[in-house]
């Protein structure tokens, strides 16, 4: 198995380019924040909504099917659990038992249609249980979707650019932005070194047709933390030959020796998306309050 290629979420896709790959880093930033706030405090019609809209922008930016499936499907199926779990669990903890109502000879009718167990045929659904269902599931899809979509359409060396740009007054403070941002940038790139070291001594593990069974329990765990302390031995080297390389080529401080991996510009169609943030608040505290 192929981890480069085969890891569900945190994957840049760099072909085909798409129309949410144009935006300006800043601009999808801002949408993201925008999705992961509006869920709060809002009502379960609007978590839906936000679910479907995510679906949708990811459908209207023609992703190809292969790469949303994947990174979608699990999520998906993990919503689903948890909504279902969710739902059919008990409304609340550590509650007294009581009646949901009173003695038939103290009932009075009911004046409206509103019930609240929904279905009750050997499991419990409440309005409140549904309600959380919904509330959990959402917030799970969201959190980690619109993350990835972000992931997806925007290279690393935009996300530090457009967080540097954002996080400039912070330099009042003297706060080392640059410095951070290097770092960033740094710990993205090793990201696929991580995966390969991992990959390859999965690799050679395999390729050994080590017997598991006859060696036990203890001996397994000896050749697992020989295995944990090469992979640590390999980082360390990989990280120490791109800080020599660094080094040679006279990278000895951001703030004198910047290299410009994106050039921050606002095009039309930013503009565009940032407008549309306008109605959507208005819409999230009209209809989408609790």
């Amino acid at each position: 198995m192929d981890l480069l290629r085969s890891l569900p979420i945190g994957l840049y896709l760099e072909k085909p380019i798409t129309w949410l790959h144009t935006l300006d880093p800043r601009v999808k930033l801002t949408w993201l924040m925008t999705f992961l706030i509006a869920p709060i405090l809002a009502n379960p019609l609007w978590r839906l909504g936000i679910v479907a809209m995510l679906i949708l922008l990811t459908v209207a930016a023609r992703i190809p099917l292969r790469v949303w499936r994947q990174q979608m499907g699990w999520l998906i199926i993990l919503s689903i659990l948890i909504f279902i779990i969710t739902a059919i669990a008990p409304d609340g903890l550590a509650v007294t038992s009581q009646p949901r109502l009173p003695d038939r000879e103290l009932s009075l009718p009911q004046p409206t249609s509103y019930t609240y167990v929904l279905f009750d045929k050997g499991r419990l659904i409440t309005r409140r249980s549904l309600e959380l269902g919904i509330r959990i599931s959402t917030l799970i899809f969201i959190l980690i979707y619109s993350t990835n979509l972000y992931l997806l359409t925007t290279a690393p060396e935009e996300i530090t650019a457009g967080l540097e740009d954002l996080l400039k007054p912070l330099r009042r403070f003297k706060i080392p932005i640059t410095e951070i941002m290097l770092t960033l940038t740094l710990s993205l790139r090793f990201i696929p070194l991580v995966l390969e070291e991992i990959q390859n001594l999965a690799r050679s593990i395999r390729t050994r047709a080590i017997n598991w069974k006859q060696l036990g329990i203890k001996r397994s765990f000896q050749v697992w933390l020989v295995v944990v302390e090469k992979l640590l031995e390999n980082l360390l080297m990989r990280a120490e030959e791109i800080a020599i390389a660094m080094e040679v080529r006279g990278f000895t401080s951001p703030n004198e020796h910047r290299v410009e991996w994106h050039q921050l510009r606002l095009i039309r169609w930013d503009w565009v998306a940032l407008g549309v943030l306008i109605p959507f608040w208005l819409a999230r505290f009209i209809w989408g309050g609790m």
